[in-house]
């Protein structure tokens, strides 16, 4: 029994054909993944910018009004201006609320 080169040539062609077909196939998958992942990135993004936004719209106001700053600056260091009262409140805890 003889096996000639043209039925090795198309044994190969059907299973270079059958491995091609499998790779498309299984190429959509891919793509529908790094689609959500750019999706969620954008998602992020955008929620970053609103932040960096938000954060240089503080930052101008308190540029613009300096009492605001003042006021700022002592809520957030807890500081008194000589002769002042400053009165720090604490919430109650459960069994405090029970009495």
């Amino acid at each position: 029994m003889r096996i000639s080169i043209s039925k090795i040539f198309f044994a190969c062609l059907i299973l270079g054909c059958t491995a091609y077909g499998i790779t498309i196939l299984r190429a959509p998958r891919v793509p529908d993944e790094k689609r959500r992942m750019i999706e969620q990135l954008e998602k992020e993004n955008e929620a970053l910018h609103r932040e960096i936004e938000e954060k240089q719209n503080y930052l101008s106001r308190m540029r613009q009004n300096p009492d605001e700053l003042e006021l700022e600056i002592k809520r957030r260091l807890m500081l008194v201006n000589p002769g002042s009262k400053s009165f720090i409140l604490q919430e109650g805890t459960k069994s405090d609320a029970a009495h």
